[in-house]
């Protein structure tokens, strides 16, 4: 199943990016830190051109910290951009931030000219959370469902920085099919526009495959499932998700396992790692 999701103010959102970007002098990316890539918007990256950018590998508490780090270094080798994984359990670590924008122009003069800073990301990486953060009060809404910001904002900081805030936004096809499973995984795709069911299994052949002992633990498994469906059928019996006659209600077992993963319960983990997206984006460039 491909997974699409472009509502109307995404559109809108993208028009108004583009008219802007070139006053700006510097992006942050936030990205979530489970799927750095598939969190990462295509589009940005040709609307700022070579402009600095900082990624900020938000929501780092809640993946795989060896994984993160090699993100981190991935992201590194590349031209004018900074990398850095952050929590907002540790505040001061997305403050540093503003530090690293300030040692892009060490010669600019900031009382005079402030650096213009755009914030983007897409829906649910917790871009509202960082700006809150940075500017050290309530500006930005927070909320668990994607697409919470809908307006540009701009925010004046005290320390020679102008910070430009942005609805979050996809792009209008996501080429790449695993990218879209992992965006589901994560909650950045509304859930009116997925199968929960798919999404579910998706994620239960993965954790399967890479992270078992997470599995075994969570859900108190006396031996590793064969495959997607014997995890779902194990987690529906142990959870009670049954209907009538004993079988089991795989869309309740589905929202479970993807409810308790978001939520940290099953652990630290990372859906994807650097050399993983190269093998699928060497296979999409064959076919």
């Amino acid at each position: 199943m491909a997974i699409q999701w472009f509502p109307g103010h995404m559109h809108k959102a993208r028009k108004q990016i583009k008219e802007v970007m070139p006053k700006m002098d510097l992006i942050i990316e936030v990205l979530d830190a489970r799927i750095p890539y598939s969190s990462e918007n295509p589009l940005i990256a040709q609307l700022r051109g070579d402009k600095p950018c900082i990624k900020l590998l938000n929501k780092a508490d809640l993946a795989d910290p060896e994984t993160t780090q090699l993100w981190v270094e991935h992201f590194e080798t590349q031209r004018n951009i900074k990398a850095r994984a952050v929590t907002q359990e540790k505040p001061a670590q997305i403050r540093q931030t503003l530090k690293l924008c300030q040692q892009f122009f060490p010669e600019r003069n900031l009382s005079v000219r402030p650096i213009r800073v755009l914030i983007m990301g897409i829906p649910n990486v917790g871009k509202s959370s960082v700006i809150n953060t940075l500017t050290g009060r309530f500006i930005a809404k927070v909320g668990d469902e994607p697409a919470i910001t809908k307006r540009q904002q701009k925010i004046i900081l005290d320390n020679g920085i102008e910070l430009n805030d942005t609805p979050g936004f996809l792009w209008p096809k996501i080429h790449n099919e695993n990218s879209g499973y992992r965006l589901a995984i994560t909650g950045a795709i509304k859930s009116t526009a997925m199968e929960y069911e798919d999404v579910a299994l998706y994620a239960a052949g993965y954790f399967l495959s890479t992270y078992p002992q997470c599995l075994m633990q969570r859900y108190k498994l006396k031996e590793i499932p064969l495959n997607d469906m014997g995890v779902m059928e194990s987690i529906g019996r142990k959870r009670g998700c049954l209907q009538a006659g004993g079988r089991i209600n795989l869309h309740k077992a589905s929202e479970l396992l993807l409810n308790e993963f978001r939520a940290k319960q099953l652990g630290a983990i990372s859906l994807e790692t650097p050399i993983m997206v190269q093998k699928e984006i060497d296979e999409m460039r064959k076919s």
